[in-house]
């Protein structure tokens, strides 16, 4: 590989990085820019043919077009719950558990949307999860940040455990199914250490960007270690146990769900918790000590979160294998076979998309809270009017993805250009191979945009390298699957449609600035855990 094709390979990166973080464009410029300089150096320089790319960017906007249902359920439901009343009992209710930020945010982000991750995946705990961040009181910038920090660890038994069950299914050759939980088990020792600090981090990077004067310091995040490290423990400690016992498909599911119930009953005793408090704003600023609205008072706090239990139960039943509900959603499925005439295809199965069950828990929810027909329409109307930009964002980040992953076919006889650069690392570093391997696993996410896709792409690479370089494989693919956890903080798609959800467009790039520290620590620390302990 060439100078020129290394350039190449690194487009979508170095685009990406170059437009969004470091000029600050809109993702509705940068995005388009990205594709046409990926369209231009993959046609003149890898030697892909225009049709394979056409086909390529078709590809990515049927799969652009799931994303899309996804972020248009995730703001009609919040729009119809601010209708409703149901968020400022919601932001009410919080308020009487703990009505510290901190708490909050490792409450709603950390395990509740842990929960999320492992009941459906596909970016459903950001879309949930930064938006009632918000209606708590959190300034937008920082729901978003928290939320894609938080939904990391999780994502290794996401969508009842597909990144193992399929990612390094698929991904590996020959591998049992015993094999593929011990990987599993790996990847969540080393989580005990390196994830059950992941609260502390989501805590001082809010505190230390996100408040006013005082209030403004790492030192208010690592006031709150005690409990943020319960809440890590509360976390990883049953997700083990689990991953152990009943193998990859629930640590995450259960792991949420046990760690909510310690963790509130600690919030509300007060247990572990700080003496002072901390907010976004000075104490006694109106913005947090809004009236209730008529309609607020409509609601106890049992029928304002009905809708988040109907989303979480909906997306639990519809996701088991054993229950008739996932093959009936599935069986509708449009696909588009051999694009172009050539070997790529896409499908669409827009009934087993999470963004069609928030959808639907918005109709019932305008019949449960008995909100107006025509105040039901306008929140309609206004929420498909807002996915303009994120349209546009999506049309053009997708595509590229495509494109960068499809590579493979061309006429210069190079490989697909993830695999060219994962090789290349390998050259050069594979004496380091324990720190490079979870970066791998994030470049493939960060590219992606999923780390079932990131296992797939790049596990059967990872054993190999680590069998020639005389490393454990198992470790090595666990730090692949952490790796591909952590570089969902950062992965363009999924900041795009968090920021899209809490009406944030065009602080894409400031977004990433922010998510970044956080994925470098979780790969470094796992790095580090894996080469102490199980090396």
């Amino acid at each position: 590989m060439n100078i020129a094709e290394l350039f190449t390979s690194l487009t979508p990166v170095l685009a990406i990085m170059l437009f969004l973080v470091i000029m600050r464009l809109p993702a509705t410029k940068a995005m388009p820019l990205s594709l046409l300089l990926t369209v231009i150096s993959s046609a003149f320089i890898w030697k892909i043919s225009f049709s394979h790319i056409a086909a390529s960017v078709l590809q990515g906007l049927v799969i652009a077009t799931g994303i899309l249902i996804i972020v248009f359920g995730a703001i009609t439901l919040l729009n119809t719950l601010k209708a409703s009343g149901a968020i400022s009992v919601i932001r009410a209710g919080f308020t009487n558990i703990n009505d510290d930020r901190r708490i909050q945010a490792i409450i709603v982000a950390w395990l509740f949307g842990s929960f999320l991750e492992g009941a459906s995946g596909f970016g459903t705990p950001a879309a949930i999860c930064a938006p009632l961040l918000v209606a708590l009181g959190f300034p937008p910038l920082a729901a978003v940040v928290v939320a894609l920090i938080a939904d990391s660890a999780a994502v290794s038994f996401g969508a009842v455990g597909t990144p193992v069950v399929v990612g390094l299914g698929q991904g590996l050759n020959s591998i049992t199914e015993s094999g593929i939980q011990a990987i599993a088990v790996k990847a969540v020792t080393i989580d005990l250490i390196a994830a059950s600090f992941l609260p502390l981090v989501i805590v001082c990077i809010m505190t230390s960007q996100f408040g006013i004067g005082a209030q403004r310091s790492i030192k208010a995040g690592l006031a709150i270690w005690p409990f943020a490290l319960l809440a890590g423990f509360s976390f990883t400690l049953p997700a083990y146990a689990v991953a152990v016992l009943l193998g990859p498909e629930f640590p995450s599911i259960f792991g949420g769900l046990i760690g909510l119930a310690i963790c509130i009953v600690a919030a509300q005793k007060k247990w572990l918790t700080p003496k002072q408090r901390w907010d976004f704003q000075e104490a006694d600023t109106p913005a947090f000590h809004q009236p209730a609205d008529a309609s607020t008072r409509l609601l106890n706090l049992y029928s304002a979160w009905l809708p988040y239990v109907l989303v979480a139960l909906l997306l639990v039943l519809t996701r088991l294998d054993y229950l008739p509900l996932k093959n009936a959603l599935l069986s509708v499925n449009f696909i588009w076979q051999d694009i172009l005439a050539s070997d790529l295809s896409a499908n669409l199965q827009p009934l087993y998309i999470p963004g069609t069950l928030f959808l639907l828990v918005a109709l019932i929810t305008v019949f449960l809270h008995r909100i107006p027909k025509n105040k039901a329409i306008t929140v309609w109307k206004s929420s498909a009017a807002s996915l303009l930009p994120t349209v546009i964002a999506l049309a053009a980040s997708v595509p590229m993805v495509r494109i960068f992953l499809n590579s493979d076919v061309n006429t210069s006889g190079l490989p697909a250009m993830p695999v060219a650069l994962a090789e290349l690392a390998a050259t050069h570093l594979a004496n380091a191979w324990i720190f490079v391997a979870p970066f791998v696993g994030a470049l493939g996410s960060f590219i992606a945009g999923s780390a079932t896709f990131s296992n797939m792409m790049f596990a059967q690479f990872q054993w190999n390298t680590a069998t020639q370089a005389g490393l454990d494989a198992q470790s090595i693919l666990a730090l692949q699957m952490i790796g591909a956890n952590a570089g969902n903080m950062i992965c363009v798609v999924n900041v795009v449609a968090a920021a899209s959800v809490v009406g944030l467009v065009g602080k894409e790039g400031q977004i990433i600035r922010l998510t970044l520290p956080a994925m470098l620590y979780y790969c470094i620390s796992a790095a580090l855990v894996s080469l102490l302990l199980l090396s």
